[in-house]
């Protein structure tokens, strides 16, 4: 399956398995970059102990409230090794631009970048 029909999307719903086999929903920024997807997010998030333990998510297109607005798709994630961050800050940075950049200014406070995973996903096959 292609990210394609997603590109022009401001959200998409990232669903992940808690170890309990709960599937936890989160409305998440994305670029969309060929055949990936990169997500950013706090280290510490929930999320992202999920795909360390359980790669296979679900994601489809929805607002900022997490309301679906079409289907969903499964697809493998995976969290990005620091050295591979600066391309998926670069692009989210271009696609959300103004909104990209304040919510940086305010993450400085809390710690700003060292306190950030990126998360890559990949369609399945």
């Amino acid at each position: 399956m292609s990210f394609a029909p997603l590109s022009k999307e401001q959200f998409i719903n990232l669903a992940t398995t808690k170890k309990s086999g709960e599937i936890i929903g989160t409305p998440v920024w994305f670029v969309n970059d060929g055949d990936v997807l990169y997500v950013m997010t706090g280290k510490q998030a929930g999320k992202v102990k999920r795909i360390r333990n359980f790669p296979a998510v679900t994601l489809g297109p929805c607002d900022r409230s997490g309301n679906m607005l079409g289907d969903t798709q499964p697809a493998f994630a995976r969290i990005l090794d620091e050295t591979e961050n600066a391309k998926a800050n670069a692009l989210l940075n271009t696609k959300y631009g103004l909104m990209k950049r304040v919510f940086d200014l305010m993450a400085l406070f809390n710690g700003g970048n060292k306190n950030r995973a990126y998360i890559e996903i990949r369609a399945n096959a």
